[in-house]
C-alpha cells in the first residue's frame, strides 16, 4: 500500500512535469549528427523536430543502453544463481531417494554422528 502511494507521489507529478516541460519546448530544431557540417549548412530551412522530442528522444536512448548495460553486468550473478538452482534440485534429489530407499543409511548411528562433528 505504502508502494503505491509513494509511487503516485513520485509519478503524477513527474509525469505533469514533462507534460509542462514538453508544451514549452515546441519550438523546432535541426538535428545534425555530422559535426563538420559548415554553419551555412545548420542555418538552411529545412525539416524541423520539436525540442522536446529530442531529448525525450535521447533520454530514452540512455534508459536503454543503461539497461543493456546492467543487463550484461549482471551476466555473472545470474549464471551462478542458476548454477546454485540447478546444484539445490540435484540435492533434493537425492535427498528425496535417500529418504525412500528401504536400505540403511549409514553404519554410524545418530548419537555416532553427532560426536564426529
Amino acid at each position: 500500500m505504502i508502494r503505491r502511494v509513494v509511487g503516485w507521489f513520485v509519478l503524477v507529478p513527474l509525469c505533469a512535469a514533462l507534460i509542462v516541460f514538453a508544451l514549452a519546448n515546441r519550438q523546432l530544431v535541426v538535428v545534425n549528427f555530422n559535426p563538420f557540417a559548415p554553419v551555412e549548412a545548420l542555418t538552411a530551412p529545412g525539416v524541423g523536430v520539436p525540442l522536446f522530442l529530442v531529448l525525450f528522444a535521447v533520454l530514452l536512448v540512455g534508459v536503454v543502453l543503461g539497461g543493456v548495460a546492467a543487463w550484461f553486468a549482471q551476466g555473472s550473478h545470474r549464471r551462478d544463481e542458476r548454477h546454485f538452482r540447478r546444484e539445490t534440485e540435484r540435492l533434493h534429489r537425492e535427498l528425496e531417494l535417500a529418504r525412500r530407499s528401504p536400505e540403511p543409511h549409514s553404519a554410524l548411528g545418530a548419537e555416532d554422528f553427532a560426536h564426529t562433528s
